[in-house]
């Protein structure tokens, strides 16, 4: 949300780049995030903005701003990527990055009765002996001691940076009980799903919509039940696909495809959970019944605990009873 980067930005005494028209402004900003035209370019702003987030309060009013959106729009239950290696290339530690989350998240299920849980993303652009030195790391195992990291993920540039490059990182996390999960088939090839799965032991693939590219494996996707978090607006807004009528949600459906409808970095793509959810039902124009099969397949592909899924399940059952 560039209202918050301006805000972050002025309280640190960060200066954004004054060569790049876009930072003239919040309406300026606002303007260059709807007209990404890849992945990469995204990324470009995506990193520069980070570099507001220096304390402990600036990650807490963050993930708060997020959590009281996506409250509006209805979740009870988020599971949040963060990228810990961009803010130490920065010279801001891990304790405060998970300090400020953690306060935020403590708040939310407070505040908010939403419960939350943190996946700790690993960044492709840097070398696996990165993602090691951060997983081996005093601080990052004393929050996975602690309860507050719950599994990890791989994201940034998919290509050229496949997923077997990542294994023994994956291997490791495996070891230690944390939950798998990665980007993968979003602008790269199906086959980087079938490696995060085979390769990795991912249990879950963030975006996947290459998937349908490829018959076999989306029938064995199906098979096992494998969790698709699929994000529609980004993807239109990051150039996967036109529109969002082009992604395979009939097909997902039709194989048996389990899938959720998530939100990816809301505050560039202006595209915040509903925000998916309202464009998919445009597009698709979905039954209740086809509905209440993604919502199901998202609580159940969740991490949360048995109780807490339970609990969303009825909430369902409850909406699912108040329809005409």
């Amino acid at each position: 949300m560039p209202a918050l980067l301006f805000e972050l930005a002025a309280r640190n005494n960060i200066t954004l780049p004054k060569e790049d028209p876009a930072y003239a402004n919040e309406d300026a900003l606002l303007d260059r995030y709807n007209r990404f035209t890849s992945l990469d370019d995204f990324l470009g702003y995506y990193y520069t903005a980070m570099a507001v987030l220096q304390k402990e309060s600036d990650f807490e009013d963050l993930a708060w701003s997020y959590f009281e959106k996506a409250h509006s729009d209805g979740v009870v239950h988020a599971e949040i990527f963060f990228d810990p290696q961009a803010h130490l290339e920065r010279g801001v530690s891990f304790s405060t990055v998970i300090a400020g989350l953690t306060a935020a998240r403590e708040r939310a299920e407070k505040e908010l009765k939403m419960t939350t849980m943190l996946i700790c993303c690993f960044v492709r652009h840097l070398p696996q002996s990165s993602a090691l030195k951060l997983f081996d790391s005093s601080e990052l195992q004393a929050a996975m001691a602690a309860g507050h990291i719950h599994g990890i993920g791989l994201d940034s540039s998919e290509t050229p940076f496949p997923p077997e490059l990542f294994k023994e990182v994956y291997a490791k996390a495996k070891t230690a009980g944390l939950r798998l999960t990665a980007h993968a088939g979003e602008e790269g090839p199906a086959s980087n799903i079938a490696t995060s799965l085979s390769v990795l032991g991912c249990e879950r693939i963030d975006h996947g919509i290459r998937l349908a590219e490829d018959t076999k494996l989306m029938m064995k996707v199906a098979r096992a039940g494998t969790m698709l978090s699929v994000c529609p607006l980004s993807n239109v807004r990051l150039q996967c696909v036109k529109s969002v009528e082009e992604l395979p949600i009939a097909a997902f459906l039709k194989a048996g495809v389990k899938f959720s409808i998530n939100s990816d970095d809301p505050a560039y793509f202006g595209s915040f959970i509903l925000d998916n959810y309202c464009a998919v039902h445009e597009a698709f124009d979905l039954s209740a019944e086809q509905w209440e099969s993604i919502a199901m397949a998202a609580i159940n592909g969740s991490w949360c605990t048995a109780q807490r899924k339970s609990e969303m399940m009825q909430l369902l059952e409850d909406a699912r009873k108040s329809l005409p």
